[in-house]
């Protein structure tokens, strides 16, 4: 499928360059595959992504990382765990993520030591842009191979601001690489090695493992339940082999990523935090320190199952088996609407499943641009957190903070729409099932 006889915006778009492609275009005879392009449009993202950063790339001062939108907790936590003194994550000090990222710190620790060079945060930081990259590539691949015959859709991803805002703040990437590994195994029929990418992306972000719910729904639609066990006992496996060790070697730094989510209040990007701030301190707001919020943690859990049950639900009776990006979609935006807390580096989670669910450009980057939106809110309102009398103030974040909300909710309303009307979904349209 051609972007330019299938999207209005890429059709629209492609004026500039002479038009939409044509009844006699010779399809094929370039060196410059949808592959390559693709790769090339991702690394060109990753290269701006590492741009963006440069201000926050040395020391900052005040509220600077704010000002110019640069923050990074790779070079925050660089000095906060401990690893400029060459401490080892877990043993040494406790970790808020799960072991594949804490290794990847390490390892990323090890190499900046090894460089001869006195600004070892910046190589430390170098270090990290380079693996995140490599994990961008890979998702950018992946989601190009999962979009079957219509390659082009993987340009979404490329192309989207948010990679290059949000790519580099945390270690995100890693885990939408490996989930999108785990897709892709799936699509092959390659189930062991589906549930073993799979595991290791709950093992380095544990968002993906809501993604067994989707799974089960179509398999069990399908009448696919030992496929479904095979890849969930990989899963558990793959798992349990990186988790395991650490935790015999270190319990407590392994258990604070369990323990940190667990006593987490509302944070900033949800709604929970919406009505702390503004609704005045509901749901175990003002807790002592190393308390658990319990009302908030029901609650919130509430919500999103009851969100789920009907996505299951909408799965089950839908005219057609939905494809799994659909539901691995609303799954996410159920979550991450429902979620204590939604940073600004979360838009990476669903860039390759809105490129696969709802591959139509105009939604996408009215999506994009409530992200925008958003990611210049949070540091702006940030500022003015730590520099009183600077900033943005709190009603303009906290509209920053729907808008971006509504967007995600907006897609989703589409998605299900596709799902009640398979005939309106645009990759089924070419006569796909599910690629």
């Amino acid at each position: 499928m051609l972007p330019t006889q299938d999207d209005p915006v890429v059709a629209a778009s492609s004026m500039l360059i002479g038009g939409p492609v044509g009844r006699h275009a010779r399809i094929g005879a370039s060196w410059w595959t949808p592959l390559r392009v693709v790769l090339a449009l991702t690394l060109v993202a990753c290269v701006l992504g590492f741009a963006q950063k440069l201000p926050c790339r040395g020391e900052w001062h005040g509220g600077s990382q704010y000002y110019h939108t640069c923050y990074s907790d790779i070079y925050a936590l660089y000095f906060g765990l401990g690893l400029a003194e060459g401490k080892t994550p877990y043993l040494d000090h406790p970790v808020e993520y799960p072991v594949v990222i804490g290794a990847v710190m390490a390892a990323g620790a090890g190499v900046a030591r090894a460089i001869p060079d006195t600004g070892r945060a910046r190589r430390f930081f170098d270090v990290t842009w380079v693996l995140l990259t490599i994990a961008a590539l890979v998702i950018g691949t992946t989601t190009l191979r999962l979009a079957g015959p219509r390659p082009w859709d993987a340009a979404m991803v490329a192309l989207a601001p948010g990679l290059v805002l949000g790519g580099f703040v945390n270690w995100d990437l890693i885990a939408v690489a490996l989930t999108g590994l785990g897709m892709l195994a799936w699509a092959r029929r390659r189930l062991v090695w589906s549930g073993v990418w799979l595991g290791l992306a709950v093992a380095t972000k544990f968002y993906p493992v809501v993604f067994f719910a989707p799974l089960l729904v179509l398999c069990l639609r399908a009448g696919r339940l030992r496929a479904f066990a095979v890849t969930l006992a990989a899963a558990v496996g793959s798992w349990l082999v990186v988790n395991v060790p650490v935790w015999r070697a270190a319990p407590d730094g392994w258990a604070e990523f369990y323990r940190f989510s667990r006593e987490r209040g509302a944070d900033w990007g949800s709604a929970w935090y919406w009505l702390q701030e503004v609704r005045g301190r509901p749901l175990d707001v003002g807790l002592r320190p190393g308390a658990v919020p319990d009302t908030l943690n029901t609650v919130a859990s509430a919500a999103f199952l009851v969100l789920l049950v009907g996505i299951v639900v909408l799965a089950l009776t839908a005219p057609s088996r939905p494809r799994l990006p659909q539901v691995m979609f609303l799954t996410l935006a159920a979550f991450l609407l429902t979620n204590k807390v939604y940073s600004p580096q979360y838009v990476v989670w669903l860039l390759p499943l809105v490129a696969l669910a709802r591959p139509r450009w105009r939604e996408f980057l009215a999506w994009q641009a409530a992200e925008v939106l958003y990611f210049l809110g949070i540091w702006f309102y940030l500022l003015g957190v730590t520099e009183p009398g600077k900033g943005l103030p709190a009603g303009l974040y906290f509209l920053a903070l729907f808008l971006r909300a509504g967007a995600v909710a907006a897609l989703a309303g589409v998605v299900v729409r596709d799902l009640r009307r398979p005939e309106s979904d645009v990759v089924r349209a070419g006569g796909v099932d599910d690629p």
